[in-house]
């Protein structure tokens, strides 16, 4: 089921007293060197780090409950496995995580601080699917996918909604593209607003499945992940794939070279810590300058959870 404008504005009001509102920054050295106007939405200053609280948090308190009290499970490479369990925690139920082995330290250190049972497994899809299957299963717990639960989506898409009602009327909104869940609210959410503004996504060349999905015409999930892209690398879901379709989402895939360097500038120019997964949205917007020359544009910059001790540019 695809969620509408309408439940953006629900899971705005429900996740209230829980979400923070994250800051709009603006650079004017990026806004010369990329040659738009571009306004930060600074998920990074969201709690655990990272937007994936939102969606989290909304499906937690849309539960009933009954199937509260059951818990919740979901599988996670960190960010929103980190917002399932701090979500649980507002409400005092129990949060099952499946995390696949090689995760940044980091995140998995911050879902485990957040008081949720972690199992690990085989770093592929279908191993994180069947493990968060069985402990369903097991438990009775409710599965809250990290993409393709309309819940999530919808709380994922309370990011553009606060970016719009701050900026006003934009040319053009990107966010980067894992599983989908945020592009896919974002698109929801900004057509709702302002039907005529563009909507692209950042996409790591070594996890191009949601590229390929456009081109191809259908929904592409053989593609093997390699990128530094951690939050990335997850295949995209059938309702992310029609999202896209339906609010005509345009992918911009970039290097990891190019990620790299859009984080670096954007620690020297706005101070501010962001991981790959976030700076791939300013890597695109420099490599593909003609989508956004000249315009207003909205770039949401979806996390900061790094590892401090391995930054990605240190030999």
């Amino acid at each position: 089921m695809k969620p509408s404008y309408a439940d953006v504005e629900t899971a705005a009001r429900r996740i209230a007293s829980h979400a923070h509102v994250t800051p709009v920054l603006r650079s004017h050295s990026l806004d010369a060197l990329a040659g738009c106007a571009i306004a930060f939405k600074c998920e990074n200053f969201q709690r655990v780090g990272a937007f994936k609280f939102r969606g989290a948090c909304n499906a937690v308190w849309a539960l009933s409950d009954d199937a509260a009290r059951r818990g919740v499970a979901t599988h996670s490479s960190g960010n929103h496995g980190a917002a399932l369990a701090l979500a649980a925690q507002t409400r005092g139920i129990a949060a099952h995580v499946v995390v696949p082995e090689g995760a940044v330290a980091a995140k998995v250190a911050a879902i485990r601080n957040y008081g949720a049972t972690l199992r690990v497994c085989a770093p592929t899809l279908a191993a994180r699917d069947e493990a968060a299957a069985r402990i369903t299963r097991e438990s009775g717990a409710t599965l809250v996918h990290p993409f393709t639960d309309p819940n999530v989506i919808a709380g994922q898409g309370t990011v553009a909604l606060e970016l719009l009602r701050e900026t006003g009327e934009l040319d053009a909104l990107i966010a980067p593209i894992g599983g989908g869940g945020l592009i896919g609210g974002s698109a929801i959410t900004a057509k709702g607003i302002f039907p005529e503004i563009h909507i692209f996504a950042a996409e790591p060349e070594g996890a191009a499945d949601a590229f390929e999905s456009m081109r191809r015409g259908e929904r592409v999930t053989d593609i093997v992940p390699n990128t530094i892209c951690d939050g990335l690398r997850a295949t995209f879901g059938q309702v992310n794939f029609e999202l896209l379709r339906e609010y005509d989402v345009q992918v911009l895939p970039v290097s990891d070279a190019e990620t790299i360097a859009a984080m670096r500038l954007i620690f020297e120019r706005m101070k501010i810590v962001v991981e790959p997964s976030s700076a791939v949205v300013l890597a695109a917007i420099l490599r593909h300058r003609d989508h956004f020359a000249g315009r207003r544009v909205g770039a949401i910059l979806s996390g900061g959870n790094v590892d401090l001790d391995a930054m990605p540019w240190r030999s």
